[in-house]
Protein backbone atom coordinates (compact mmCIF):
# COMPACT_ATOMS: atom_id res chain seq x y z
CA UNK A 1 0.00 0.00 0.00
CA UNK A 2 1.27 3.70 -0.68
CA UNK A 3 0.25 6.27 1.17
CA UNK A 4 1.39 10.26 0.77
CA UNK A 5 0.36 13.82 2.71
CA UNK A 6 1.02 16.19 0.40
CA UNK A 7 0.96 20.27 1.17
CA UNK A 8 1.44 22.33 -2.19
CA UNK A 9 1.65 25.91 -0.19
CA UNK A 10 5.07 24.25 1.75
CA UNK A 11 6.16 21.51 -0.65
CA UNK A 12 6.53 19.05 2.05
CA UNK A 13 5.78 15.21 1.88
CA UNK A 14 5.56 12.96 4.26
CA UNK A 15 5.20 8.77 2.54
CA UNK A 16 4.45 5.53 3.79
CA UNK A 17 5.10 2.61 1.24
CA UNK A 18 5.24 -1.79 1.66
CA UNK A 19 7.51 -1.57 -1.53
CA UNK A 20 9.57 1.59 -1.89
CA UNK A 21 10.83 -0.16 -5.37
CA UNK A 22 7.70 -0.55 -6.85
CA UNK A 23 6.24 3.12 -5.67
CA UNK A 24 9.51 5.21 -5.22
CA UNK A 25 8.54 7.59 -8.60
CA UNK A 26 4.97 7.29 -7.62
CA UNK A 27 4.99 10.18 -5.05
CA UNK A 28 4.27 13.65 -6.03
CA UNK A 29 8.50 14.05 -4.68
CA UNK A 30 10.91 11.74 -5.57
CA UNK A 31 14.27 13.98 -4.53
CA UNK A 32 15.21 15.41 -1.38
CA UNK A 33 13.84 13.03 0.96
CA UNK A 34 14.94 11.83 4.18
CA UNK A 35 13.78 7.58 4.66
CA UNK A 36 13.28 5.15 7.39
CA UNK A 37 13.94 2.07 5.39
CA UNK A 38 12.77 -1.01 7.51
CA UNK A 39 12.86 -4.78 6.36
CA UNK A 40 10.17 -6.50 7.50
CA UNK A 41 10.50 -9.28 5.70
CA UNK A 42 11.67 -13.06 7.43
CA UNK A 43 15.02 -12.91 5.09
CA UNK A 44 17.86 -9.96 4.30
CA UNK A 45 17.37 -8.01 1.69
CA UNK A 46 19.88 -5.83 -0.15
CA UNK A 47 19.57 -2.63 -1.63
CA UNK A 48 22.20 0.11 -2.90
CA UNK A 49 23.34 3.27 -1.33
CA UNK A 50 25.89 4.85 -3.21
CA UNK A 51 26.78 1.82 -5.34
CA UNK A 52 27.47 0.08 -2.30
CA UNK A 53 25.61 -3.34 -1.55
CA UNK A 54 23.47 -2.66 2.38
CA UNK A 55 22.26 -5.93 3.64
CA UNK A 56 19.34 -5.21 6.00
CA UNK A 57 18.46 -8.33 8.14
CA UNK A 58 14.94 -9.00 9.22
CA UNK A 59 13.23 -6.10 11.26
CA UNK A 60 16.39 -3.73 10.57
CA UNK A 61 15.52 -0.01 10.13
CA UNK A 62 17.99 1.77 7.97
CA UNK A 63 17.98 5.74 8.00
CA UNK A 64 19.18 7.63 4.94
CA UNK A 65 19.10 11.55 3.55
CA UNK A 66 18.87 13.46 0.85
CA UNK A 67 22.47 13.42 0.49
CA UNK A 68 22.52 9.86 -0.51
CA UNK A 69 21.96 8.09 -3.67
CA UNK A 70 19.51 4.99 -3.11
CA UNK A 71 18.92 2.22 -5.92
CA UNK A 72 16.24 -0.71 -5.39
CA UNK A 73 17.50 -2.20 -8.30
CA UNK A 74 18.77 -5.28 -6.60
CA UNK A 75 16.19 -5.50 -4.32
CA UNK A 76 13.97 -8.37 -4.57
CA UNK A 77 11.76 -7.97 -1.57
CA UNK A 78 9.08 -5.82 -0.63
CA UNK A 79 10.98 -2.85 1.83
CA UNK A 80 9.04 -0.76 3.39
CA UNK A 81 9.82 3.60 3.82
CA UNK A 82 8.78 5.96 5.89
CA UNK A 83 9.40 9.39 3.39
CA UNK A 84 9.71 12.88 4.44
CA UNK A 85 11.74 16.44 3.15
CA UNK A 86 12.50 19.27 5.06
CA UNK A 87 9.74 21.27 4.46
CA UNK A 88 7.40 18.39 6.29
CA UNK A 89 9.61 17.86 9.18
CA UNK A 90 12.70 20.28 9.37
CA UNK A 91 11.22 23.87 8.80
CA UNK A 92 13.39 24.65 11.75
CA UNK A 93 16.49 22.91 11.84
CA UNK A 94 17.04 22.87 15.54
CA UNK A 95 20.14 21.18 16.60
CA UNK A 96 18.54 18.44 19.02
CA UNK A 97 18.55 14.36 19.11
CA UNK A 98 15.26 14.10 17.36
CA UNK A 99 15.84 16.85 14.91
CA UNK A 100 17.07 16.38 10.92
CA UNK A 101 20.44 16.95 12.38
CA UNK A 102 20.03 14.21 15.29
CA UNK A 103 21.60 11.14 15.69
CA UNK A 104 20.00 8.76 13.01
CA UNK A 105 20.61 11.14 10.32
CA UNK A 106 24.43 12.76 10.86
CA UNK A 107 26.36 10.19 9.66
CA UNK A 108 26.69 10.42 5.95
CA UNK A 109 29.69 8.34 6.14
CA UNK A 110 28.49 5.17 8.23
CA UNK A 111 24.67 4.68 7.45
CA UNK A 112 22.64 3.67 10.80
CA UNK A 113 21.59 0.41 10.86
CA UNK A 114 19.25 -0.02 13.70
CA UNK A 115 17.90 -3.58 14.79
CA UNK A 116 14.01 -3.59 16.71
CA UNK A 117 14.44 -5.75 19.15
CA UNK A 118 11.70 -9.11 20.00
CA UNK A 119 10.22 -7.21 22.63
CA UNK A 120 9.87 -4.18 20.58
CA UNK A 121 8.04 -5.39 17.43
CA UNK A 122 4.70 -5.29 18.78
CA UNK A 123 5.54 -0.99 19.25
CA UNK A 124 6.68 -1.08 15.82
CA UNK A 125 4.20 -2.87 14.22
CA UNK A 126 1.72 -0.94 16.06
CA UNK A 127 3.07 2.53 15.33
CA UNK A 128 2.46 1.52 11.31
CA UNK A 129 -0.97 0.39 11.67
CA UNK A 130 -1.63 3.82 13.12
CA UNK A 131 -0.03 5.69 10.52
CA UNK A 132 -2.27 3.90 8.39
CA UNK A 133 -5.44 4.77 10.37
CA UNK A 134 -4.37 7.93 10.04
CA UNK A 135 -4.05 8.39 6.29
CA UNK A 136 -7.46 7.43 6.32
CA UNK A 137 -8.64 10.49 8.09
CA UNK A 138 -8.15 13.04 5.91
CA UNK A 139 -8.79 16.69 7.47
CA UNK A 140 -7.30 19.56 8.49
CA UNK A 141 -5.10 18.34 11.33
CA UNK A 142 -3.58 15.52 9.38
CA UNK A 143 -0.26 16.52 8.80
CA UNK A 144 0.38 17.59 12.29
CA UNK A 145 -0.57 14.33 13.31
CA UNK A 146 1.77 12.60 11.19
CA UNK A 147 4.44 15.08 12.04
CA UNK A 148 3.78 13.81 15.83
CA UNK A 149 3.60 9.76 14.55
CA UNK A 150 6.68 10.31 12.73
CA UNK A 151 8.54 11.76 16.25
CA UNK A 152 7.45 8.98 17.76
CA UNK A 153 9.27 7.06 15.31
CA UNK A 154 12.32 9.17 15.32
CA UNK A 155 12.39 8.87 18.98
CA UNK A 156 11.59 5.75 19.66
CA UNK A 157 14.42 4.62 16.93
CA UNK A 158 16.92 7.19 18.69
CA UNK A 159 16.85 5.60 21.65
CA UNK A 160 17.62 2.27 20.30
CA UNK A 161 20.24 3.98 17.86
CA UNK A 162 22.25 5.23 21.43
CA UNK A 163 21.99 1.81 22.79
CA UNK A 164 23.22 -0.03 20.06
CA UNK A 165 25.28 2.21 17.69
CA UNK A 166 27.18 4.14 20.53
CA UNK A 167 29.07 2.99 22.71
CA UNK A 168 27.86 2.56 26.39
CA UNK A 169 31.04 4.51 28.38
CA UNK A 170 30.28 7.39 26.57
CA UNK A 171 27.74 9.91 28.46
CA UNK A 172 25.50 11.93 26.88
CA UNK A 173 27.29 14.93 26.53
CA UNK A 174 29.91 13.35 24.71
CA UNK A 175 27.28 11.70 22.28
CA UNK A 176 25.94 15.25 21.57
CA UNK A 177 29.95 16.79 20.39
CA UNK A 178 29.95 13.73 18.24
CA UNK A 179 27.07 14.05 16.88
CA UNK A 180 27.56 18.22 16.08
CA UNK A 181 30.93 17.72 14.98
CA UNK A 182 29.21 15.54 12.05
CA UNK A 183 26.55 17.69 11.54
CA UNK A 184 28.89 20.51 11.14
CA UNK A 185 31.47 18.54 8.82
CA UNK A 186 28.55 18.30 6.60
CA UNK A 187 27.94 21.23 6.59
CA UNK A 188 31.29 23.00 5.98
CA UNK A 189 33.72 20.22 4.51
CA UNK A 190 33.87 22.28 1.41
CA UNK A 191 35.67 24.98 3.65
CA UNK A 192 36.93 23.81 6.33
CA UNK A 193 39.60 20.91 6.52
CA UNK A 194 41.28 20.77 10.22
CA UNK A 195 40.25 19.61 13.19
CA UNK A 196 41.11 23.02 14.88
CA UNK A 197 38.36 24.66 12.64
CA UNK A 198 36.11 22.45 14.18
CA UNK A 199 36.97 22.21 17.59
CA UNK A 200 37.17 26.08 17.71
CA UNK A 201 33.21 25.65 16.60
CA UNK A 202 32.99 22.92 19.43
CA UNK A 203 34.28 25.08 21.82
CA UNK A 204 36.66 22.28 22.63
CA UNK A 205 40.79 21.98 21.96
CA UNK A 206 41.86 19.26 19.23
CA UNK A 207 42.93 16.95 21.50
CA UNK A 208 39.60 16.85 23.21
CA UNK A 209 37.99 15.72 20.06
CA UNK A 210 40.39 13.04 19.12
CA UNK A 211 40.58 11.48 22.23
CA UNK A 212 36.35 11.51 21.91
CA UNK A 213 36.44 9.95 18.91
CA UNK A 214 39.02 7.29 20.08
CA UNK A 215 36.64 6.09 22.25
CA UNK A 216 33.53 6.02 19.75
CA UNK A 217 35.31 4.42 17.26
CA UNK A 218 38.20 3.78 15.44
CA UNK A 219 38.21 7.02 12.55
CA UNK A 220 39.62 9.93 13.94
CA UNK A 221 37.75 13.34 13.22
CA UNK A 222 40.09 14.17 10.29
CA UNK A 223 39.80 11.04 8.73
CA UNK A 224 35.94 11.92 8.97
CA UNK A 225 36.59 14.57 7.27
CA UNK A 226 39.01 13.46 4.68
CA UNK A 227 36.00 10.70 4.05
CA UNK A 228 33.31 12.91 3.37
CA UNK A 229 35.26 14.95 0.97
CA UNK A 230 35.94 12.00 -0.59
CA UNK A 231 32.74 10.93 -0.88
CA UNK A 232 31.03 13.86 -2.22
CA UNK A 233 33.59 13.92 -5.13
CA UNK A 234 32.60 9.70 -5.59
CA UNK A 235 28.77 11.12 -5.80
CA UNK A 236 29.64 13.83 -8.08
CA UNK A 237 31.72 11.77 -10.68
CA UNK A 238 29.09 8.69 -10.47
CA UNK A 239 25.54 10.80 -10.34
CA UNK A 240 26.06 14.06 -12.35
CA UNK A 241 28.24 14.73 -15.83
CA UNK A 242 30.20 17.49 -13.69
CA UNK A 243 34.11 17.56 -15.22
CA UNK A 244 36.72 16.73 -12.59
CA UNK A 245 38.01 20.36 -12.72
CA UNK A 246 34.27 21.31 -12.03
CA UNK A 247 34.28 18.77 -9.00
CA UNK A 248 37.52 20.53 -7.62
CA UNK A 249 36.41 23.60 -7.33
CA UNK A 250 32.93 22.93 -6.08
CA UNK A 251 34.54 21.06 -3.42
CA UNK A 252 37.14 23.94 -2.32
CA UNK A 253 40.38 23.01 -3.92
CA UNK A 254 41.99 25.75 -5.71
CA UNK A 255 43.52 23.37 -7.95
CA UNK A 256 42.46 20.40 -10.25
CA UNK A 257 45.64 19.16 -9.14
CA UNK A 258 45.34 18.88 -5.58
CA UNK A 259 42.26 17.70 -6.27
CA UNK A 260 43.53 14.56 -8.33
CA UNK A 261 46.35 13.64 -5.94
CA UNK A 262 43.94 13.71 -3.07
CA UNK A 263 41.69 11.71 -4.78
CA UNK A 264 44.10 9.09 -5.07
CA UNK A 265 45.42 9.12 -1.91
CA UNK A 266 42.10 8.80 -0.64
CA UNK A 267 40.69 5.70 -3.73
CA UNK A 268 43.81 4.59 -4.84
CA UNK A 269 42.15 5.85 -8.29
CA UNK A 270 42.91 8.83 -10.30
CA UNK A 271 39.16 10.64 -10.94
CA UNK A 272 39.30 9.76 -14.49
CA UNK A 273 40.44 6.32 -14.06
CA UNK A 274 37.47 5.87 -11.43
CA UNK A 275 35.40 7.37 -13.65
CA UNK A 276 36.52 4.81 -16.18
CA UNK A 277 35.93 1.71 -13.90
CA UNK A 278 33.26 2.49 -12.08
CA UNK A 279 30.53 1.16 -12.66
CA UNK A 280 27.13 2.10 -10.68
CA UNK A 281 24.11 0.10 -11.29
CA UNK A 282 20.87 2.58 -11.88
Amino acid sequence: MKFEFYDQKLGSIFGLTDDIKKDAQRFTITSGTINFLWNRNAEDLEILIDGQALILKPNQLATTTYLQHISYSITKLPLTSFLFNREFYCISDHDEEVSCNGILFFGTQDLPIITIPIEQERKFNTLYEIFEDEFATPDKIQGDMLQMLLKRLIIISTRLAKEQLIVKKLDNDQIDVIRKFNVLVDAHYKTKRKVSEYAELLFKSPKTLSNLFALYNQKSPQQIILERVALEAKRLINFTDKQNQEIAYELGFNDPAHFSSFFKKMTSLSPSKYRETNEILP
